[in-house]
């Protein structure tokens, strides 16, 4: 069981950190609905 079990996420990643597609990626597994995911530039 693990908190995100169930829920909606939304999921805002850094280009120069850690992409929104590997976050999505982890959370894969751990039956999670990916509202809107997206890759930003925060300069």
């Amino acid at each position: 069981m693990s908190v995100f079990d169930n829920k909606k996420v939304i999921i805002i990643g850094d280009r120069d950190g850690i992409p929104a597609p590997a976050i999505e990626e982890c959370l894969k597994d751990l039956n999670t609905e990916v509202i809107f995911s997206s890759t930003e530039c925060f300069v």
